[in-house]
């Protein structure tokens, strides 16, 4: 299926490393690269408005399939007017497929080669989910990106349950894109394989035959440890193609972001920033911040002094204050600030890179965070 509406451009690559400077152009909105895109599980991104979402500078947001289609309903959200129009967001979407809740509601799930089914974590109802029904779900939502239905395993997991799951994500993925009928939306495709750069390759080879809109990177961030994570990064990113975007799903630690970057990764997605407002913690150059803890109490200074941000003049003491208080604004204005510290952080890094100086920028970043820059030896950047 054709779709109108669609481009993405490579405008430059650091000649010192793979981290990549994009633009992917959708029917609603031109998203610059490298990019984050805030989670809204439910058509929302949690405590936040459509304007104050793109206040904090994301161009893009993630919608969950799973959860929508149990509640309200994809027919529901069709007959408002699609997903854009049903949470009030004229900017580009993309949904996840629901392969992600294989994983997290993997006690509540069983798989077979036709579908995956599952208990609602709602009401207790028996929901099967094939690859036809989640392209289905996905169009009635209206998204502008849909992730085709993949198979993913918690790590650690035996060589035998991780060949399995990447060889059903690639029969999986010929289904989605049969199933496609919608022009005014693009897929992705995911590369599963656990840790196995042997099977990833092979799973590359096989999506790039398919001939999708942009690829992902799955399957990391469940269990891994963060160099093991890297590694897998390094050896998947040569396997997709160089003139599509790479989306890595679920990984949100910012300095896992750069790292990513720097191998050529264009997209992300995380609940970190929000869930962790949300939680009393904000993320800054000098690395998280507890707001709750006593320290706090009577500090008149920002969270980042000179932070572009509309709420930067909201001092510690009184955000402190809000969580103490049990005041919804504290996780609104925390989950708002990270959100943009992310923004902020994606848009900095698109700067580095058209300078060629990436590898820097990572390494102060990485320096600021307390992190050990040797840990770059093993990442090719």
């Amino acid at each position: 299926m054709a779709s109108s509406g669609f481009h993405f451009e490579l405008l430059h690559v650091d000649r010192h490393c793979g981290a990549r400077l994009g633009k992917l152009t959708t029917p609603h909105g031109v998203i610059q690269l490298p990019t984050f895109m805030p989670v809204g599980t439910n058509g929302t991104v949690k405590g936040l408005t459509a304007p104050m979402i793109e206040q904090t500078g994301a161009e893009i947001v993630l919608g969950n399939t799973y959860h929508l289609a149990l509640r309200p309903g994809e027919k529901t959200i069709e007959q408002l007017g699609g997903l854009h129009a049903f949470m009030s967001w004229n900017r580009p979407i993309l949904t996840d497929s629901g392969g992600f809740q294989i994983f997290s509601l993997a006690e509540k799930t069983r798989i077979s080669e036709e579908s995956a089914v599952f208990k609602s974590h709602v009401d207790g109802s028996t929901i099967e989910l094939t690859p036809e029904h989640s392209v289905k779900i996905q169009e009635s939502l209206g998204s502008d990106i849909a992730m085709v239905l993949d198979h993913v395993v918690p790590l650690p997991a035996s060589d035998v349950q991780i060949r399995e799951a990447c060889e059903r994500t690639v029969r999986w993925a010929k289904r989605c894109r049969a199933a496609a009928s919608r022009s005014s939306q693009v897929q992705f495709g995911i590369a599963q394989g656990g840790l196995d750069v042997d099977l990833r390759r092979w799973c590359c080879d096989r999506l790039r035959e398919l001939d999708f809109f942009g690829y992902a990177i799955g399957g990391l961030s469940v269990g891994e440890k963060p160099q093991q994570m890297y590694a897998t990064i390094a050896a998947t990113c040569p396997h997709l193609p160089t003139e599509k975007p790479r989306y890595l799903m679920g990984v949100g630690r910012p300095q896992d972001l750069l790292i990513a970057i720097g191998m050529g990764v264009d997209m992300f997605d995380c609940v970190m920033p929000t869930r962790n407002g949300r939680n009393g913690l904000a993320f800054t150059d000098a690395g998280p911040l507890r707001i709750r803890n006593q320290i706090h109490q009577v500090d008149s200074r920002p969270l980042i002094e000179n932070f572009d941000s509309p709420h930067s003049h909201v001092s510690r003491g009184y955000l402190r204050h809000l969580f103490m208080a049990d005041e919804m604004l504290g996780p609104i204005l925390l989950s708002f600030h990270n959100l943009r510290y992310y923004a902020q952080l994606m848009k900095s890094a698109r700067e580095a890179i058209g300078n060629d100086c990436f590898r820097d920028f990572l390494r102060e970043k990485l320096s600021g965070w307390g992190e050990d820059s040797c840990e770059l030896a093993a990442t090719n950047v």
